[in-house]
């Protein structure tokens, strides 16, 4: 059996976080009832015209910016003709002649090695419908989706496997939602990419027949399909029988492709200019004030958590992974200067409970401020470590006042040594046979001793204190 080689190529569609759709005032919110997002323009009726949402443009060329494109001052809109029942003026705006941006890359790590994949062209256009497919076999047709802007983010043929695939999806998502252009949540449809996907023999210089599979929502739905098409077209080829052009429909329950239709070509679509539109055409002075405007995308941050701040690499991955999260670190880092400690108490408690109630770091923010009053708290001693995960847990839960929790329930840290004197006594008294085994060389013994004089004190004992005291009377006996 010959070797082969996969090409992928990817069209990345990505909704873009403007308030209303893309030529007219209609609101872009996800969710609603079924049909009332919708208005004469995005419904294409006889007599609507478009009017371009200046937004787009503005998210386009910031996208066009951090993906190193050449940005094309002048670019204009096309008419894309297709019969399906999604799209009820059965044309889509698009951009094919004259997109927004060309040109462009992006970097990716995988499986240890740096690959630079380019970026062919950005172009603006509307998003279609939504068609639900129900059980007893009829279709219904959800329009709300008709009109919401997306860019198009077109990659040249550059991936060789599904992890590099994955490597480049994770890293443009990162950078869209940095920006802010996006919130890229594929479980919505906010982000979803076509694959273009052939095979050929291993150094054979020319691309095979493709096939494309669309509408891809999920990172692991769409390594499986990559794997699962590649196999399908080698195994079609060794077997003497051709790869038919065609889209195909990626079933992620069975893990199996299937054909839709035939692929289409540019020409089948009978693009045309998009008479409803003026050309766009955008000044160097808003280029360059985009280009000024441009936050610090995850990459850069980073590199800065760990130079300036002697965080790890690992922890500085971890912070810039969400948005949010990295927000709440340097939000937090407002009020208290100590990032180890701030990295601390988010990578540890903040995210256990994020898990523990199924929630995102996006969708549960907490006043910096409180945080930073929880570490404050626990480097001053007033409280110790466990009493500062209860204070967090309550403060995460209820938005509560640390040092008004922490009052009304007596947990300040108790630091006066004859309180603790005292109980450590007490605690030898009743269990003898624990300072007999101390005695005897069994360590474990002390551990215990610990545990329960902190449990006497309710857990509030300064731990420095309350070992400090413990080794003086244990050498004492």
């Amino acid at each position: 059996m010959k070797e082969y080689e996969v090409v992928v190529g990817l069209e990345v569609h990505v909704e873009l976080s403007t308030k209303t759709k893309i030529f007219c005032g209609c609101t872009t919110e996800f969710g609603g009832l079924p049909n009332t997002h919708i208005c004469p323009v995005c419904l294409g009726l006889p007599g609507a015209l478009p009017t371009l949402n200046e937004r787009v443009v503005d998210y386009a060329v910031m996208t066009g910016l951090a993906l190193d494109c050449e940005i094309n001052r002048y670019n204009k809109f096309d008419r894309k003709n297709y019969f399906y029942p999604d799209l009820p003026k059965a044309y889509q705006i698009s951009q094919l002649y004259i997109p927004i941006c060309q040109k462009g890359k992006i970097d990716i790590f995988s499986d240890g090695n740096k690959k630079t994949i380019g970026i062919h062209e950005i172009h603006m256009e509307e998003d279609a419908g939504k068609l639900i497919h129900s059980e007893d076999n009829t279709t219904l047709i959800d329009y709300n989706r008709c009109g919401v802007p997306l860019l198009e983010i077109v990659s040249e043929p550059d991936f060789s496997s599904a992890s590099e695939v994955v490597a480049y999806l994770t890293k443009l998502r990162e950078t869209l939602m940095y920006l802010g252009v996006s919130d890229c949540k594929m479980q919505e449809g906010s982000m979803r990419a076509d694959i273009n996907l052939s095979v050929r023999p291993k150094g054979d210089k020319n691309l095979g027949t493709r096939t494309e599979m669309k509408n891809m929502s999920s990172f692991k739905a769409i390594e499986k399909a990559i794997e699962y098409e590649a196999k399908r077209q080698i195994e079609l080829i060794e077997k003497g029988e051709k790869v038919v052009q065609q889209t195909r429909r990626w079933d992620e329950e069975k893990e199996i492709s299937f054909s839709m239709r035939t692929k289409e070509d540019a020409s089948d679509y009978r693009y045309f200019p998009e008479p409803d539109l003026l050309p766009v055409e955008i000044s160097e002075e808003r280029i360059d004030c985009l280009k000024n405007t441009l936050p610090e995308l995850a990459e850069d941050k980073r590199k800065r958590y760990v130079s300036d701040l002697s965080l790890t690499e690992y922890e500085a991955e971890v912070l810039t992974s969400s948005v949010a999260l990295s927000k709440l670190f340097e939000d937090t880092l407002e009020y208290c200067k100590s990032s180890k400690q701030v990295c601390n108490i988010i990578l540890g408690e903040y995210m256990r409970l994020l898990k523990l109630k199924a929630v995102t770091a996006e969708d549960k923010y907490i006043d910096p401020k409180k945080i930073a009053c929880i570490i404050e708290l626990t480097l001053s001693n007033k409280i110790n470590n466990n009493t500062a995960k209860e204070v967090f847990e309550e403060v995460f839960e209820k938005d509560t006042d640390p040092n008004i929790y922490i009052e009304e329930k007596g947990l300040v840290v108790v630091t006066d040594e004859a309180v603790v004197s005292k109980a450590i006594d007490e605690v030898l008294r009743v269990n003898p046979k624990s300072v007999e085994d101390y005695l005897s060389g069994k360590q474990k013994a002390r551990g215990f001793i610990v545990g329960q004089t902190m449990k006497l004190l309710k857990g509030k004992a300064d731990p420095k204190i309350l070992n400090t005291l413990i080794d003086e009377k244990l050498s004492k006996l």
